[in-house]
């Protein structure tokens, strides 16, 4: 238990010579009171000193060790993970609100469909380090990459419509997945694009060709989503960018499909997750604390009942 264990602050060992400086130059005074024939009381005085000077210094140098702060490092590692680290970016413009993409539930929104489904993909993939960008006229990352999918699920449930725009900026959107995943060490870097629009001229600050070129010199590879009917988002530009950086194009006119697809996607091949080590301080301070508060408590109880000085 105690291998390993070091001080924090051993220099506050040195306090204890203050106490002994006290104990010898500063002793108290009190008046004399002679009694013939006193042999016997002179004993048990004794006795009580000496239990009462092992309380008080007992009690001194527990404190001064729990001032000192006795740590131990624990060294904790995170086993790897066999998964992906995946950049999931989701229109949120104002053309998401659009209802009848599930036959099911005709009157829920587009946007409403792809968050249940986007949750359920996020759940399976239970190895996966993922992260979330949402975008409109402008983007921005919702959710950095965390394997905490309980977290990233509820970051999802509260997406709105339009809360980055009525716009849709595409490649800017795409730029800042790759931006989200550049600094992964994972040797399978992926990015799900899911639009159901063109990008939108004058708001896209970010031109297709420098999006790619990111994607490509980060090993990004992107797997492009359209959704809804077929002219309404730009399915030569997402094969375009599926086949410049190795990935796959899909579209869906609805949830069903939608749901497909994102099951083909979950058949993604594996890749090893390098484990992180991690080292954390454990304290043992209120172990000599609780027995030197314990022992000035019975030195000040039994002085205070022997009247012994």
């Amino acid at each position: 238990m105690f291998d390993g264990l070091y001080f924090e602050f051993p220099k506050i060992a040195f306090v204890v010579f203050i106490f002994i400086a006290c104990e010898t130059l500063c002793k108290m005074k009190l008046p004399s009171i002679y009694f013939p024939h006193a042999a016997q009381f002179m004993k048990n005085t004794v006795a009580n000193s000496k239990l009462l000077f092992f309380l008080k210094w007992v009690g001194i140098v527990m404190l001064i060790l729990a001032l000192m702060s006795p740590v131990k490092d624990e060294p904790y590692e995170l086993k790897p993970k066999e998964g992906h680290e995946l950049a999931l970016i989701l229109d949120a413009s104002n053309s998401m609100q659009e209802r009848g993409f599930d036959p099911s539930n005709p009157m829920a929104r587009r946007f409403d469909v792809v968050k249940d489904i986007v949750n359920d993909f996020i759940h399976k993939r239970k190895n996966d380090n993922i992260g979330l960008v949402v975008f409109g006229a402008y983007s921005f990352i919702a959710s950095p990459l965390t394997y905490d999918e309980n977290i990233l699920s509820r970051i999802v449930s509260q997406l709105q419509i339009g809360m980055a725009g009525k716009y849709t900026a595409l490649y800017e959107a795409l730029a800042q997945g790759v931006n989200l995943l550049k600094m992964s060490k994972s040797k399978s870097k992926v990015a799900i694009l899911l639009t159901d629009g063109y990008s939108t001229q004058g708001v896209d600050k970010i031109p297709l060709d420098v999006a790619l070129d990111m994607a490509k010199k980060e090993g990004v590879k992107v797997y492009p989503i359209g959704i809804g009917r077929g002219n309404e988002y730009n399915r030569d530009v997402l094969i375009k960018i599926a086949k410049e950086t190795g990935g796959v194009a899909f579209g869906a006119s609805n949830a069903k499909e939608l749901k497909a697809v994102y099951e083909k996607i979950d058949a993604l091949e594996k890749s090893e997750i390098k484990n992180e080590s991690f080292t954390y301080m454990k304290y043992y301070y209120m172990y000599p604390l609780f027995v030197g508060l314990l022992s000035l408590m019975l030195y000040i109880y039994l002085r205070n009942k022997r009247g012994s000085a």
